[in-house]
Order: C-alpha cells, then structure tokens, then sequence
C-alpha cells in the first residue's frame, strides 16, 4: 500500500511542479512584454510570489479541517505541501521560527530553559500531517486540529509578512541556504518521514529558486553567468524530478550540483558587487560544504571576540596536556582524549566516569556539549571537567594558580592575551584547540570535493544509503554528521534511541542513564542523548553513551532492528523509527565501510 502511495505521489509532485513552472514562465512573458518601468522589482517579485504560496497553501489546508474522506486528505495534503515546498526559499530564511513550527517532526518540542521555563508541545505540523492521513486508521482529530493551527499560522505569516527591506546580500544568503538545505536535509527524507516525496519536492524548492533568478536577470553583468545559473537549475529539477527515493546518487548530486552552485553563487556575489556585513555559520566564500574553509566556527561560540590563530591553538594543545591543573596533578584533558584514538579513550566508561568519552573532533560545531547538553559551551564545558570530584577536582581558582605558577605560560599569554591570565583566558586556549580540530580531510572529504578518486563502490554506495534508505542523515547530519541542524546550525539535537545495558537482543533492558532528565527532571526528557559525529567512527569504539557496542557492524544492527523497540525496549517516546531498515548484508556492510572513510588523513599511520 505504501509504496503505491509513493509513486501516486511522485506522479502528483511532478504535475504541481509542472504547473508551478508554467505559472511562473507566464508572468515572465508578461513582465517581459511589459516597459521597464512596469516591471515589478526583484523585492516585489518574492514577496508577491511567496503571499501566493502562502494564501493558496492556507486555503487546502483548510480544506483538509472539511473533509474526512481519505482521497480528499490526500490531494489537499499534497496540494499544500508543494506549495510550502515553493515558499520554502523564503520563509525558512524569512522566518526561522515559524519554519521550524510548520516543518517540525512529528514527536514532541521539549524547550528548557531553566526550572522554571519548561514547556512541552506536540507538534501541528506538515510532518503530524503527513503521518497523520498516511497512516493505517485515521484519527480526525489530530488531522483537524493540525490543519486548523497550520492555517491559522499561514494566514497570520501571509498578513504580516514584510519583505520590503531586502537587499542583494539577503537574497543571495536565502538563495544559498535553500540549495544547501535541499543537499543536507532535503534529498534525506528529514522532513517526508512516510511518502519519502523528498526529491520532488526538493525539485519544487528549485523551481522557486529559478524564478527568482530570472526574476533578477537585470542585476547579472555577465549574462554568462546567468545562463550558467539556468542550466544548472534545469540540470538539477530534471535529475531531482526523475529520480527514486532509494537509488537516488546523492554523492554525486552533492559533488557534481551542490558544489557546483556554491561556485556559481560566489561568482554572483562578484557580478553583483554584494558585500556581506557580516558572516553566518557557514563563511561566505565556502564553495564545498565538506571543507575546512565551510565553516565560521566563530558561529558556535557566544564569544564576541574569540582568540584565534596558531599561536593561541598551540597554548590550547601545551594546556590541554597539562595534568597539573588537576588537584592530584595525575589528569589532564588528554587523558580521556587520546589524540591517537581521535580524542577519545578505548574505554567503555572513562576513568572515574559514567559515560563513554566521545570524540573531541569536530566538537566545536555543535551548540550543546555533554551526552546530557548541560554545557552550551566549549568554555562552559571546560568548567564542569575542572570542578567535577571525578575529574580535575578543582576549581577556577586552583586552575589559574597552576597556570601562573608555570613561567613557561607567561610569555605566551603574553603575547596572546596582552598578559592576562584569567580563568577565561585559560578555557578559551583550549576551546581553540579543540576548535582546530575539524580538518575536513577524510578520504570521503577529498572524494567528494574532486581531490582525489579513490573512494571505492561500497562507500559510495554508503554513504548514499546514510542519507536515504538508512535515514541515519535525518539524525545524524551532514556535513559534520552530528546532530546540529542545517544550514543555520543553530540547533543541535537530542534523541531517544532505547539504547541497551547489555549487548542483548533477545531480553534487552534500556540503560539506567536517564540524559537528559538529570538537567531539569523533564520526565520526557528521560533517556535522551545528544546526537554525536560519526566523523572518525572507526577509531572511537566502543560505541554509544554507555560503550555498550564494541563494533560498528553492532550499532549498524541495532538501528537496522529499529532501535531500542526492534529489540523489545518499549519506550513510547522513542524519536528513532521503529521500523526495521531491512538494510541487506552489503548494505550494512557499505554503511560501516562509509563510516571508516570519514577517517581525518591526519590519522592515517
């Protein structure tokens, strides 16, 4: 049933996206025929396109409030959501917000902000849609009151929008966001967890983004340039509107398009003259997502003015391998992060710990830090490791005492810091270092950006199924494959996957850890973790918060089974699909293979 429902879908998405295309080729031709003095301006272009959107997919998701004939949901569902696909560009860079509401999974929004600001919302969104008229038996009450909340917030979207202040830098931001949000959420199935719609839809995002770029034909100088645009985009809708969910080739979407784009967007900003006034998560000038010129790391720290540079990573690195600034001078942080085993410790639970010490690359880009993210800080983090009794056992006191009594340091924060040696100025050392740790320099990275060809058909055909058949990108997310969401990277994730205390599949009992709970006592916060980066899997076992898995053939069988629930843990929040992946053995195989290619070359013995 499921999968007739797909390709009726498939078949629906692409005549809507066909009409969009039409509708939008017919006011070109008008404003076309039409005096340069009559022509719209780029500004009212989009804001008059995207409160059409806005009012015509209002007006089918209130139909579905009307109807509770199940063909009749169907077409109105799928109506609407082409059209928020089409608004998408727009309002996801308009309004993070009111995105994140619309487009939220269907499990519950848990916001803490201290003890006495928590609250717990389920979701009324597309995703509670989607699942909600797809499923086995219908519950109208929750397709209504989703409907009725989802129009209520276009209406009010649509009435209060104002895009008037615009300029070229905004466009040219939301131009960049949408392509990289098709490449690192949308082509995954992130957000169409049942109809697995997520290439035409993606080709819907495309489509809006040509008639935008059409829209601001009279801005390009090198009208080559703008061609160029119009073919890529016509190559991508045709290879997004003809391909299948599960054979889809993503690495070479990704290395073929998405880099491609990202080159053709920064020739744009030199045709236009746009100067950015100032720099978001990902830089400016990136033209690969998987390098380590992508990132502003600067994004993820509440700092104003960061330390940066080589002198200071190299103070970082001397500090970090200091076990004097512990009570007992016996541990320093390189005692539970080996660089050789990529910052971690081959334990199953760190010395005096409770929990398995993860990796410290690519930890700098995230905005949570810990399993149970009671740390919003590189800085912060670094706190709780000193005053914690199993750890340094000290506090910031003791810290900077041990630091000015080594007169080693002094020259260097001198230099560095102007002489000031303070607790921060000690934490913020080693967040760079930890910071300089994002090399972006794997095998699959050098692949994927055309420095080298040597990524073999079983990674390939691994990562392909990481961020599709296996939906492990809609938790784990590229390009960091962490938990921190794309393109704005200003959220990072947690999960309830029902990991085991043992490694037992037939009488498997949910680890005691509560994550979590242990911030605020959020009951539904229980047994939830941060989402960690795969990136360097292969040197980091054992695996999980609580190093149950000693193998990462193990925790691909684990989430192959359905998580926790595909092995008789029964916990009714689990975040992780409980159905079985029904990954093959070569599958499986490809996936860990993949895994071990997103090894740093700086590893490699």
């Amino acid at each position: 049933m499921i999968y007739y429902l797909k390709t009726i879908t498939k078949g629906v998405y692409a005549c809507i996206g066909l009409f969009t295309i039409l509708s939008i080729s017919c006011k070109n031709k008008e404003n076309g025929a039409a005096n340069n003095a009559d022509k719209p301006s780029l500004n009212s272009f989009i804001a008059q396109t995207y409160k059409e959107n806005l009012i015509n997919c209002a007006a089918y998701v209130d139909s579905i409030q009307h109807t509770q004939s199940r063909q009749e949901l169907e077409r109105y569902y799928l109506e609407a959501r082409s059209l928020f696909k089409a608004a998408e560009p727009v309002l996801a860079f308009q309004d993070v917000s009111n995105y994140s509401f619309l487009n939220a999974p269907n499990i519950l929004k848990i916001e803490e902000e201290d003890l006495t600001n928590i609250r717990i919302n389920d979701p009324k969104s597309f995703q509670t849609l989607e699942e909600s008229i797809y499923a086995d038996n219908l519950d109208m009450q929750t397709i209504h009151g989703a409907a009725h909340l989802i129009t209520q917030r276009l209406k009010l979207l649509e009435k209060n929008t104002d895009l008037s202040y615009l300029k070229d830098h905004h466009i040219l931001w939301m131009l960049r966001d949408a392509l990289l949000r098709v490449a690192l959420t949308g082509i995954t199935g992130y957000d169409s967890p049942v109809l697995e719609a997520s290439l035409s839809e993606s080709a819907t995002v495309y489509n809006t983004l040509k008639s935008i770029i059409i829209a601001a034909k009279p801005k390009f100088q090198d009208k080559a340039l703008y061609d160029a645009w119009l073919n890529e985009i016509n190559q991508t809708i045709g290879l997004l509107s003809k391909g299948e969910f599960i054979s889809f080739d993503r690495f070479s979407f990704i290395k073929n398009h998405t880099n491609k784009q990202l080159t053709l967007f920064n020739k744009t900003v030199a045709d236009w003259k746009v100067k950015f006034p100032f720099t978001m998560a990902i830089n400016n000038d990136a033209t690969s997502v998987f390098s380590n010129a992508t990132f502003n790391t600067k994004h993820f720290t509440d700092l104003k003015n960061p330390k940066t540079g080589d002198a200071v990573v190299q103070l970082g690195q001397l500090l970090f391998n200091d076990p004097n600034l512990s009570k007992k001078g016996n541990m320093s942080c390189a005692t539970c992060h080996h660089k050789d085993k990529a910052f971690t410790d081959g334990l199953q639970i760190s010395r005096g710990q409770k929990r398995n010490a993860p990796t410290l690359t690519y930890a700098a880009l995230q905005q949570k830090f810990f399993y149970d993210t009671r740390a919003g800080s590189l800085e912060g983090q670094i706190v709780a490791v000193v005053t914690n009794q199993t750890e340094f056992h000290a506090d910031l006191d003791y810290l900077l005492e041990k630091v000015e009594q080594n007169t080693a340091y002094k020259p260097l924060f001198d230099s560095i810091y102007n002489g000031k040696i303070t607790d921060f100025t000690i934490r913020n050392a080693i967040a760079e270092y930890i910071r300089s740790l994002s090399p972006f320099n794997s095998k699959f990275d050098n692949n994927i950006n055309g420095l080298e060809n040597t990524i073999t058909d079983s990674e390939k055909l691994g990562f392909n199924i990481f961020m599709g058949k296996g939906k492990c990108a809609t938790c784990h997310f590229p390009p960091v494959f962490n938990g921190t969401i794309p393109p704005a990277f200003n959220e990072t994730e947690v999960e309830l996957l029902g990991v085991p205390s043992k490694n037992d599949t037939i009488n498997a009992l949910v680890d005691a850890d509560l994550g979590g709970f242990h911030l605020f006592g959020t009951a539904e916060r229980k047994y939830f973790f941060k989402t960690p980066t795969v990136r360097n899997a292969a040197l980091t076992a054992p695996y999980m918060h609580n190093g149950v898995y000693t193998e990462l053939t193990e925790v691909v069988d684990f989430y192959n089974r359905g998580g926790g629930a595909g092995i008789g843990i029964d916990l009714p929040l689990q975040t992780l699909p409980p159905d079985p992946l029904q990954l093959t053995k070569k599958e499986q195989q490809a996936l860990v293979d993949f895994m071990a290619s997103l090894t740093d070359s700086n590893f490699k013995k």
